[in-house]
């Protein structure tokens, strides 16, 4: 006499279990540190929708990817943001748009603005996820420290960010 289920149903469940633990399972937050180049292009995206940064430092963040060597040098400027995300349609080609958080501020942009993120994001090797007919790129904890003197002397050095990716 045979207790239990009979072999194939017990395979048959586990794989169905394993099948299910992989489709639920959530990998863990990457953390990111981009390359100089991306690290100013990125700290330039999102400076001017601060609430963290004086006008005078989003002028120099502007400046400084313009490629301008004749910019007010301050020590060091640093671009914070929370959270980002940005949603673009694959279904409504005209539907652009990110959230960012800075704190307890948050700022919506849409259009070219949004686009422009969105394609610094992908530049910077995020992938975006598919839902619904969106295109959806996120990062959170962006954390970009720019030193204008090291900038200024293009050597390929003084722009860095960090950030985390997934859920």
């Amino acid at each position: 006499m045979q207790r239990g289920p009979p072999g194939n149903v017990r395979l048959a469940a586990a794989a169905f279990l394993l099948t299910f633990a992989a489709i639920v399972a959530v990998p863990p937050a990457a953390a990111v540190t981009a390359a100089a180049p991306i690290s100013l292009a990125i700290a330039a995206v999102v400076a001017p929708h601060s609430p963290l940064l004086s006008v005078r430092d989003k002028r120099v963040v502007a400046r400084l990817l313009e490629g301008g060597a004749n910019v007010e040098v301050s020590p060091r400027i640093s671009v914070k943001a929370d959270s980002i995300v940005c949603r673009v349609s694959n279904v409504d080609i005209t539907l652009r748009g990110c959230e960012l958080t800075f704190g307890t501020f948050k700022r919506s942009i849409e259009g070219r603005a949004a686009n422009e993120l969105y394609a610094t994001l992908s530049a910077a090797g995020l992938t975006a996820e598919g839902a619904a007919g969106s295109m959806i790129e996120s990062i959170r904890n962006l954390d970009c420290t720019l030193t204008p003197s090291l900038i200024r002397q293009k050597a390929g050095g003084g722009a860095e960010c960090t950030f985390e990716t997934g859920p």
